[in-house]
C-alpha cells in the first residue's frame, strides 16, 4: 500500500504465531470503526492460514466500543484444520476485555458449478459518476475512491447505498489483505441503510450488533466493487439488513448481513 493511514490498519505486529497487536489512529473518531476491527480480526485469522486456503465466510459480534489510539490485541484460536476447511476464532481485546469476537472459515478452492444471479439493471458504471467529495463526517483513512449511485438526503448520512468503492493504490496479490480490506468496507454506511424506509425522528443509538460475510469468489479491493445494502425488517429496537458486493462486470463476489441496534432518541 501507499503511505496512507490504511497501511497502518492491517500492519499487525505478531507477538507469537497466534497473537497479534496493532494501534490504529483515531482519524477523529470517538470509538473504533466496526469495519476496522472486523477487517483486522480477519487479517489476524488469515495470517494463521496459508494463502492457498482463502476465507469464505465470517460471523462476528460487536461486544464493546473500541477506544482509538490504544493497542488492540488479537488472539487467534486454531479451532480446526481439515483436509479442505480451516476454522479460526479471533478475540479482539483492549484493556484485557473483549471488544469483538469473530469466527472465520477457510476453504481450499474446488471445482464445481459457477452460477451468479444477474446484476440489477440501470446502475451506471463508476466511470460515469463523479468522485465523492468526502465530508469531514466521513472519518476513514485516505485512499478510498467512492462513487455514489444516488445522492444522499440533505438530512441523512453522507453515503447512501448502493455505491461504487475501490482502494486507489495497488494492493499487491495477498488474498488475505484484500479480504480484510473488503471486510472493512462492508461496514460502511450499513446501519443507516438498515433503518426502515420513511422512518421519522432522530435515533439516540444506532450501532452494529453483529455482522456476517460470505466471500463467494476472489475479489480485489483495489478494483471497483458495487456495494448495496437494503433493509429487511425493523422490530423493537433492532433492524436487519442484507447486502451484496459485485464487480464491475456484475459478478457477485460477496454477501453481507448485519443487525443493528436502533434506539429512538
Amino acid at each position: 500500500m501507499s503511505g496512507s493511514t490504511v497501511e497502518t490498519l492491517f500492519a499487525l505486529t505478531p507477538l507469537d504465531e497466534d497473537t497479534f497487536t496493532v494501534t490504529a489512529p483515531s482519524i477523529g473518531r470517538e470509538r473504533l470503526f466496526g469495519g476496522q476491527v472486523a477487517g483486522q480480526s480477519l487479517r489476524a485469522a488469515c495470517l494463521t492460514v496459508g494463502a492457498e486456503r482463502p476465507a469464505h465466510s465470517l460471523h462476528a459480534y460487536f461486544i464493546r466500543p473500541g477506544v482509538p489510539d490504544e493497542p488492540v490485541l488479537f488472539q487467534v484460536a486454531r479451532v480446526r484444520d481439515g483436509r479442505t476447511f480451516s476454522t479460526r476464532h479471533v478475540t479482539a481485546a483492549q484493556g484485557g476485555k473483549p471488544i469483538f469476537e469473530l469466527i472465520a472459515s477457510f476453504h481450499d478452492p474446488e471445482p464445481g458449478r459457477d452460477w451468479s444471479p444477474p446484476a440489477p439493471p440501470g446502475v451506471p458504471p463508476p466511470d460515469e459518476l463523479e468522485p465523492m467529495g468526502l465530508p469531514s463526517l466521513f472519518r476513514h483513512p485516505h485512499g478510498f475512491d467512492i462513487r455514489l449511485v444516488a445522492p444522499p438526503r440533505p438530512d441523512g448520512f453522507p453515503i447512501t447505498h448502493p455505491f461504487w468503492v475501490r482502494f486507489e493504490e495497488p494492493l499487491g496479490d495477498d488474498p488475505g489483505l484484500h479480504a480484510a480490506l473488503i471486510a472493512y468496507v462492508s461496514d460502511m454506511a450499513v446501519v443507516s441503510s438498515i433503518i426502515a424506509p420513511g422512518s421519522r425522528g432522530r435515533l439516540g443509538t444506532a450501532v452494529s450488533l453483529d455482522h456476517a460475510m460470505w466471500f463467494h469468489r476472489p475479489a480485489r479491493a483495489d478494483r471497483w466493487l458495487l456495494y448495496s445494502v437494503d433493509p429487511v425488517t425493523n422490530s423493537g429496537a433492532r433492524g436487519l439488513g442484507l447486502g451484496t458486493m459485485r464487480t464491475e462486470d456484475g459478478v457477485l463476489v460477496a454477501s453481507i448481513a448485519q443487525e443493528a441496534l436502533l434506539r429512538p432518541a
